[in-house]
């Protein structure tokens, strides 16, 4: 079975994820070296301010996803992998990286693999890629899905009290999944470069703690094209305490919220859940 394309709508919209690039010399042109002091004296939060930052959090995602995949001209069922596959909730890992040259500039890059695998007895009859699996037919499923995020922050303000500025960035998500039965073994996959637009803010309610909250999004108008459409929603909201200038700690709360069309495929998830993990900054 040759995997499911992207939409080709959003493959269009992979030039304009460009626009985040594209700021980069401009961007590079006003760096300046941040001086010890930049964010004023006494009154300097703890971690503030730094060039690199990296985190390391885990996260633990209701996997509240669901697919549909036809072939041959047989559409296929809305299935729900956690009712008709026996997916489970897992823990999983996310990786951040922060490079800040300027006081109100950050370049952004974020990782999260998901992997997802069950065997479970159908409790009813299900049609994946043109095939039928029946009741009480055993199925092995496996679920991968990996985002990457590469991304330009502006802080259109930004103070010894926190900040709040601007996200452009390009999300990169590839969705496998397989279902290997007696009958068949099938496949279906995604995979998309989405470019979106948000916003962030972070206030710091003491010099060693703070609270920040982060929304990005894109959402295809319905006019483009009846056969392909979809959304992606992403926010967070997570504190964190500075034990030092160089070490912290995070936890938050995080949810994804994707729906996709490519003709008679769809598919849409809605993952979210607590996080907690490490900060290092230099």
């Amino acid at each position: 079975m040759t995997p499911v394309p992207a939409p080709r709508v959003l493959a269009s919209l992979f030039l304009a994820a460009i626009i985040v690039f594209t700021l980069t010399p401009r961007a590079a042109a006003q760096y300046r070296p941040l001086p010890a002091g930049s964010y004023g004296a006494a009154n300097n939060p703890v971690g503030e301010p730094y060039h690199v930052e990296f985190s390391y959090n885990l996260w633990s995602p209701e996997p509240n996803i669901t697919i549909a995949s036809e072939s041959l001209g047989i559409a296929g069922t809305d299935i729900n992998v956690q009712a008709d596959l026996g997916v489970q909730k897992k823990t999983t890992y996310e990786f951040r990286l922060v490079l800040r040259p300027g006081k109100k500039h950050k370049f952004r890059f974020n990782y999260i693999p998901l992997k997802y695998d069950a065997d479970t007895v159908l409790t009813g009859e299900i049609i994946f890629n043109g095939i039928k699996y029946p009741v009480n037919t055993t199925v092995g499923t496996l679920l991968e899905w990996r985002t990457y995020r590469v991304g330009y922050e502006y802080d259109f303000v930004s103070n010894p009290k926190g900040f709040f500025g601007m996200v452009l960035e390009a999300k990169f998500t590839d969705i496998n999944v397989e279902l290997n039965s007696a009958i068949a073994n099938e496949y279906a996959r995604v995979q998309a470069p989405i470019p979106a637009i948000g916003a962030i803010g972070r206030v710091y309610i003491a010099r060693y703690a703070s609270i920040t909250g982060e929304f990005t999004a894109l959402k295809l108008p319905d006019s483009i094209n009846a056969e392909y459409g979809g959304h992606y929603y992403e926010w967070e909201v997570y504190g964190t305490v500075n034990f030092t200038k160089n070490l912290g700690a995070q936890v938050g709360w995080r949810a994804h919220d994707l729906a996709y069309l490519a003709k008679q495929d769809s598919g849409s998830a809605k993952l979210g859940g607590f996080y907690f993990g490490g900060t290092a900054r230099f």
